[in-house]
């Protein structure tokens, strides 16, 4: 029966921590940056470094040519 109590006490302080805690909700996109997904079936996201949600230390002209022709069946000519 403690153990039942346990974890049912865990299982709340989870919820409640999810609530309050101001965690990024599961639906949110990796992808996108704050502001780029939309509420569409499909998302598709602008190109370059502005549009994501991570930082990259540097962004070269090979890395802007190969988001841009993404999801294009041949990659970029550089």
């Amino acid at each position: 029966m403690r153990l039942l109590k346990l974890t049912a006490l865990s299982a709340l302080g989870y919820g409640l921590y999810r609530l309050f805690s101001g965690a990024e909700r599961p639906h949110a996109r990796v992808a996108f940056a704050g502001g780029e997904a939309t509420g569409a079936d499909v998302q598709v996201r602008n190109a370059g470094p502005s549009a994501i949600r991570t930082t990259t230390p540097e962004w070269s002209k090979v890395d802007q040519a190969v988001d841009e022709s993404f999801p294009a069946s041949d990659p970029a000519a550089y």
